[in-house]
């Protein structure tokens, strides 16, 4: 089921804090593969689909409801054909008339609906110079009235490019969907983010019509993903996706755009669905397990009708290009004791010149790929032995200690206290936080003594028992505790991905204990963390405070002043440093607001490895209080309803701490997130030409003849005196040969170094940046030399020049 209006963020990585990771409790429609999500948890109305192979040419693909329609069963018991004979199976026709009869009936509802007048107001965006267009306030009719309908109001320029539109700037909206109600419309074009995907789930959709009609198979669920999409299947037993099939696919992809077929949205009951579908049990999966009692949309284009939340593109005739980019198995639902499926994978555009670029793109993201770039410097690899737990080699583990180092020396300037905490805890340690209920199966555990345990997959449970193991005073508030523990974290085999998704790892995690007073300067210390780090790295950084969701835990006036704290934070930081930020709103965790960051590689990938988050929970999990040190008087009784997000406003009350005491506030932090993720990133952002702090091969120092070698060995030990990583080559190769392998190996620079260097005590230095030196270095006293590259390193410069 494409259940995502959105695709899956690379950003959404292992490295995300322990709140982020409570969120996926409402998340399952987005872990439905092996690799592009976690491990799903595993429910217990899902057992219809477990088997050890696909079993769909048997008499039947799973347990039929003793409810379901004659005709539903008999559509079971066809299963799948081997092979196309171009007449569409009979799963497919009873679906698709299902789909008609209910159109039409919902047509007919529809046209005796009222036409109240509503107000709308067109919102254009921002004009080839940048400038906010006005906006335009037009008469409309409510269930007549549709986005796409206002764009012949709209200058060409603008209209030609519009993919979908958002409604109050939130919800995305089809272009041929009814309004029903007084709102403001903008229009999202191919190169934003959203209208990007929705383009990209529309080709999805594509695919899985000619996917159906070249196999006549079952079909999972076909979301957009970073580079374009994929769709999973079940075909028949013992066949195969080929790469033969590619050109099969695209052709009948390409007659489909040319006919323009239509995106009709329908809603459906769940009892409708479940006739639409019953032949398929991974659509029934969805539907039994992740579907709001009310039902959900389905979207028909062509002869592929399915269950999809949408939105969609107006007709497939907006699709101008599409190319099959490759095929895998998977396992449904990312559990490896599921059935086998097939993905393809394609990418679509508006315009050929697109196309073009993406694969420009690709051929350049290749070059930079840190997997690659690991293996041919030496930096990590991964065995089988230890699956999603990176080796890093000696040169590896110089860049990850740099970065550490930094992070480990603004840790002293700015007031943080360096901890470090059990990797393994009883299980009623998560259960008490909350985490056991919602995320064990993402854990590691172990027996010990007849006692259970796991590995922790975060840091910040240990920091509350490290918060409440004495009494603790206004005082000592904020109170920041730093921590670069192990994690551990069970992703789905089938989602690890070099360093980005890993099962152990490391973050630059820290939680801060503070009071409400204390929010607005403690933010404003993170901004500030924030940009030195990502200033070193050239990086610029997006802001976005995501609010209060319709389910929160906790009394609305608390989250109003939390809300309003952060908002002045952000107003102050981009006042002083320029810039904007944005609200996501409703999309806050259930326990606090926060305020989502990401950042452009040089590819102009967006990434988020920071994060900034309020909660108000954990406290309250833990008890956790302070000394206020005001005069003891009676406590006024609390009337707030604390819960988890089923039970908010329900009557649980929590414990309310006594006359004199308060519960802190824990605000949750990480600047570069997961060392292994960003080391992933800085790698494929630099292309593995590190900047001189971070590189593990910083100085080759080469000799002319071998009658220097006692001087190139003495520089070396200079070097490596101040702790610069400085290697020599004394072989019998040529120096030309020398030379070359050391740029090819990308040392920051070359020392070579004759009888002339030896006598003056000089080093011919040649920069791996500057051209101009590569034939000759320019001659350096080596005291020089060294005092130059000292400033280099101690500065953190990203220009390679001395």
């Amino acid at each position: 089921m494409e259940a995502q209006k959105n695709a899956p963020s690379s950003s959404a990585v292992e490295g995300a804090t322990d709140l982020e990771i409570r969120q996926k409790v409402d998340s399952q429609s987005t872990q439905l593969s092996s690799e592009t999500s976690a491990k799903s948890p595993k429910s217990s109305r899902s057992s219809h689909v477990k088997s050890s192979s696909i079993s769909v040419l048997k008499k039947d693909s799973r347990e039929p409801s003793a409810k379901q329609e004659p005709a539903v069963n008999h559509v079971q018991t066809t299963g799948i054909a081997t092979q196309s004979t171009g007449a569409l199976p009979d799963f497919i026709v009873h679906r698709n008339h299902l789909f008609e009869e209910l159109k039409q009936k919902n047509d007919v509802e529809m046209r005796e609906k009222p036409r109240p007048e509503i107000d709308v107001v067109i919102d254009l965006g921002l004009d080839q110079q940048g400038m906010p267009r006005p906006p335009m306030s037009l008469p409309a009719k409510a269930w007549e009235s549709t986005p796409g309908s206002f764009l012949r109001h709209v200058d060409k320029a603008v209209s030609a490019d519009v993919v979908v539109a958002k409604i109050n700037g939130k919800d995305l909206w089809d272009l041929d969907r009814p309004l029903e109600y007084s709102c403001r419309v903008s229009y999202l074009a191919f190169s934003s983010v959203e209208g990007r995907n929705v383009f990209w789930h529309s080709s999805a959709h594509v695919l899985g019509e000619a996917a159906e009609c070249q196999y006549n198979c079952l079909l999972s669920h076909g979301p957009p993903v970073e580079q374009g999409f994929f769709y999973d299947m079940a075909i028949a037993e013992g066949q195969v996706v080929k790469e033969t099939d590619w050109a099969h696919l695209e052709s009948k992809a390409s007659k489909f755009f040319k006919e323009k077929q239509p995106f009709d949205r329908l809603h459906v009951s769940i009892a409708n669905l479940k006739q639409m579908f019953g032949y398929s049990k991974y659509k029934m999966y969805y539907i039994e397990n992740l579907l709001p009692p009310e039902g959900s949309t389905v979207y028909r284009c062509g002869t592929l009708v399915d269950l999809c939340l949408g939105p969609h593109i107006q007709n497939t005739g907006k699709i101008r290009t599409f190319q099959i980019m490759k095929n895998s198995s998977c396992y449904f639902r990312g559990d490896k004791d599921d059935d086998s499926l097939q993905r393809i994978y394609g990418v679509a555009f508006p315009d050929k010149k697109s196309m073009a670029e993406h694969k420009k793109f690709l051929e350049e993201a290749a070059r930079r790929d840190h997997r690659k770039i690991g293996t041919d410097q030496e930096l990590f690899f991964f065995d089988e032995l230890s699956p999603g737990s990176p080796f890093l080699l000696p040169h590896g583990a110089i860049v990850f200690n740099a970065l550490q180092k930094m992070i480990r020396s603004e840790y002293h300037k700015r007031g943080y206290q360096e901890v470090q905490t059990p990797n393994m805890y009883d299980v009623e340690l998560w259960k008490k936080s909350g985490h056991w209920k919602h995320y064990q199966d993402d854990m590691f555990s172990l027996e010990v003594e007849k006692r259970k345990f796991a590995l922790k997959p975060m840091n910040c449970p240990g920091h509350c028992i490290m918060f409440g193991h004495r009494e603790r005073s206004y005082r000592e508030l904020p109170l920041r505790l730093a921590d670069f523990g192990v994690l551990h974290r069970n992703e789905a085999s089938g989602a690890l991905n070099g360093l980005t998704r890993v099962r152990r790892f490391q973050q630059d995690d820290a939680h801060i204990f503070c009071t409400q007073d204390q929010i607005i300067e403690e933010i404003e210390g993170l901004f500030d963390f924030l940009k030195y780090v990502y200033d070193v790295f050239d990086f610029k950084f997006k802001l976005k405070l995501s609010t209060r969701p319709e389910k929160y835990m906790g009394e609305i006036e608390t989250w109003n002043m939390a809300e309003a704290k952060l908002t002045e934070a952000l107003n102050n930081f981009t006042g002083r440093e320029g810039g904007q930020w944005e609200i996501n709103k409703g999309d806050g965790a259930f326990y606090g607001p926060k305020i989502d960051i990401t950042t452009s590689d040089a590819l102009k990938r967006e990434h988020q490895c920071a994060t900034i988050q309020l909660d108000f929970q954990l406290p309250q999990n833990f008890e956790l209080e302070f000394m206020t040190g005001e005069a003891t008087v009676k406590a006024d009784t609390d009337t707030s309803t604390e819960g988890n997000p089923e039970d908010a406003h329900s009557a649980i009350r929590p414990r309310i701490p006594g006359p004199g005491r308060a519960r802190p506030v824990m605000i949750h932090r990480a600047i570069v997130g997961s060392f292994e993720r960003f080391f992933a990133v800085i790698t494929e952002h630099f292309a593995g030409k590190w900047p001189f702090w971070l590189s593990p091969r910083q100085v080759l120092v080469i000799p002319v003849m071998p009658a220097v070698n006692d001087y190139v060995e003495e520089v070396q030990k200079l070097l490596r005196a101040q702790k610069l990583q400085a290697d020599i080559d004394i072989s019998g190769n040529t120096m030309p040969k020398k030379i070359l392998r050391g740029q090819h190996q990308q040392y920051n620079f070359i020392f070579v170094v004759g009888a002339q260097e030896r006598d003056s005590r000089s080093v011919n230095i040649r920069n791996r940046d500057d051209r101009q030196t590569q034939a000759k270095g320019e001659l350096v006293p080596l005291a020089e030399a060294l005092q130059k590259l000292k400033a280099l390193r101690k500065e953190r410069r990203l220009v390679n020049a001395l």
